[in-house]
């Protein structure tokens, strides 16, 4: 229900609607003394358009602005005091997955990958929110001061929440969407691998502003191409009786990308009836469309040299090859003469000369991707009943996947929705055998209570999310599967979290001299799950978070140890930490070894830890929380 203003009309925004009528390339956004978004007007451009000649003004340059852009730039580059908390119970197949589920926001998400995943994902797929009106746009805090840091790094935020509707009573304002959008795809741009792609969903709204902020981002020379499917049949509710059926899914690859797979041909049609030593063939036209005038050197008669029958050229179609090539062809056994004078010469194609088993895949997928419907049938069949709207069709991401992703490649998707990037991921690799790995990450967005999905149990969209998963893992494993696939359909779940340790790990100059023996634990309460604290160690490291974790007990103590021989990383976060499991554990030979700072026994064996290692194992790197 919209609330009246209670105030006589504002002349001046009535002004500024009616000159965004008459030129709206004359009206912008700007923030006002409440550090709101309004609409303004660009007096300069406006005093071009009522002049006839060149009115001076501010340099004129190609960019692509908006209010907010600075402090955008500004939290992609921000770190934050945050850490990746693992969920076992939430989890499937914990131990033995490669695939991950990061539950939290995606700007926390990305940054805590920058170190682990970066230059390494194979492909980005995110289907953002639209900006319609309908939606929500994510709401970032982008000042910070110094007495600020750790309250922003660890994003504590005062209104419970960090989302926000763009709404058509704030206008629908592009600049807090686009400062929402570029900031995580700056961060999204370092973890694509050199021949890496992004693929974005996007319809008719926002779509020139986000072609103008990939072009920024990832540079206008690596824009591929604008994928456009059918979602819905016409609607009979349609503005000015026209109704916007399709929705784009732009590209862009990092810079080195060889290029798509591209689309299977059909060689159904290819057959070898005449026991050719070539192979299968079929037959395919002999003629180019170019006229006589053009190509007089392949305009001429062709004769048969069985029949002696002659084919004439066509004026304006002549043959593709010039005499001495086609009496080559001839003579190969590779042009097919018809009985019927009247009818024309072929060439026979051979399979096993193709240079390429596929087509070009075309930018128009109507006939490779299924309505939204598909994707609302294909939720209310898994989980039950419309737990979620707007799901993209599976065959979206099963076309796309392919294009780009094989063998062990990962797919990232940080606007995870209903899963169905990792669906997609799980259903491919179950019928062709390879090993994508997957990354989603999703918000604990809070379910509407009068949905469905929250009657059902759901409380958040990354609930939902989840569960999918899991049911699409089940049902892939109970169906028809390639059987040298590994099965892998398990996900590791990571929640972001304020950081395990104390304030002073991070300004321990701030700490006073009097505090020192009160604070001497770096780690905070009631945060010392050594799990915990390793996955926080790994990302510090940049150590793969799908690496298997064993934990071991040697000599009373406990141990963690990460992937099998040669190890990654072992840690042991116990106190009391003596000399003889430190020459224990440099035996194993890891390539780090990592201790609480405040764990050993007495000074001086925490002095002798490193010439200790040294001697044992001299390629071991030894750090301490």
């Amino acid at each position: 229900m919209e609330k009246l203003n209670m105030h006589s009309k504002n002349i001046t925004d009535d002004n500024v609607s009616k000159i965004r009528e008459l030129f709206p390339n004359c009206v912008t956004e700007s923030r006002n003394k409440n550090n709101d978004i309004e609409y303004a007007v660009d007096f300069d451009a406006l005093k071009q358009e009522l002049s006839n000649h060149i009115v001076e003004g501010p340099q004129e340059r190609y960019q692509l602005n908006w209010p907010g852009k600075r402090e955008a730039m500004l939290t992609a580059n921000s770190p934050i005091a945050k850490t990746l908390r693992p969920c076992k119970e939430e989890s499937v197949n914990f131990d033995d997955t490669e695939n991950l589920f990061i539950e939290g926001d995606n700007l926390d998400a990305l940054k805590l990958l920058q170190e682990t995943y970066l230059e390494k994902v194979k492909m980005i797929y995110i289907d953002p929110p639209y900006n319609t009106g309908k939606d929500f746009i994510y709401k970032d805090n982008f000042a910070q001061s110094t007495d600020e840091y750790l309250q922003d790094s660890e994003q504590k935020d005062e209104e419970g929440n960090r989302l926000v509707a763009n709404t058509d009573s704030n206008g629908r304002f592009h600049s807090d969407w686009l400062s929402m959008m570029y900031s995580r795809l700056k961060l999204a741009r370092n973890l694509l691998t050199d021949d890496g792609v992004i693929f974005i969903s996007i319809d008719d709204c926002e779509i020139p502003n986000l072609r103008k902020l990939c072009d920024e981002i990832f540079g206008s020379d690596n824009f591929i191409t604008e994928f456009i499917w059918k979602r819905r049949a016409p609607s009979a509710m349609a503005d000015n009786n026209v109704s916007a059926d399709h929705e784009y899914v732009i590209s862009y690859q990092k810079g080195k990308l060889d290029g798509f797979f591209g689309a299977e041909k059909d060689f159904k049609k290819y057959k070898n009836p005449d026991n050719d030593s070539r192979g299968p063939w079929v037959l395919g036209d002999l003629t180019v469309g170019m006229t006589a005038s053009m190509r007089p050197n392949q305009a001429y008669n062709l004769i048969d040299p069985k029949t002696g029958n002659s084919f004439a050229f066509n004026p304006n179609r002549v043959w593709s090859f010039i005499p001495a090539s086609m009496n080559k062809m001839i003579e190969e056994g590779r042009v097919i003469f018809p009985k019927d004078p009247s009818k024309r010469p072929m060439q026979k194609r051979f399979k096993n000369e193709l240079k390429s088993t596929h087509n070009p895949l075309s930018s128009i997928i109507i006939d490779k991707v299924g309505l939204n419907t598909e994707g609302t049938r294909q939720i209310q069949q898994l989980m039950g009943g419309n737990i979620f709207d707007y799901s993209k069709p599976l065959s979206l991401l099963t076309t796309l996947i392919p294009q780009i992703c094989n063998s062990k490649d990962i797919v990232l998707d940080f606007f995870a929705g209903s899963g169905v990037t990792a669906h997609a991921v799980l259903s491919l690799n179950a019928k062709d055998k390879c090993k994508r790995k997957f990354i989603m990450v999703q918000l604990p967005e809070v379910c509407n209570e009068k949905t469905e999905a929250f009657n059902a149990g759901y409380k958040t969209i990354a609930e939902i999310s989840k569960e999918r998963i899991r049911r699409a893992g089940k049902k892939i494993l109970e169906g028809e599967c390639h059987k040298d696939w590994n099965k892998d359909v398990g996900f590791r779940v990571l929640k972001v979290d304020s950081s395990n340790m104390a304030d002073t790990y991070y300004t321990p100059d701030e700490t006073a001299q009097g505090d020192l023996l009160s604070q001497i634990d770096n780690i905070k309460p009631g945060r010392d799950n050594p799990l915990d604290l390793l996955f926080q160690v790994l990302l510090d490291l940049g150590v793969d978070l799908t690496l298997p974790i064993s934990e071991k007990k040697i000599e009373g103590y406990k141990v963690l140890i990460v992937n099998h021989e040669p190890y990654d990383l072992i840690a042991c976060f116990d106190r009391d930490i003596n000399e003889s499991l430190v020459t224990q554990l440099a035996k194993l030979k890891p390539m780090r070894l990592v201790f609480r700072d405040n764990g050993f026994v007495d000074a001086a064996i925490k002095s002798n830890v490193e010439q200790i290692v040294r001697q044992l194992s001299p390629n071991t790197d030894v750090k301490v929380i």
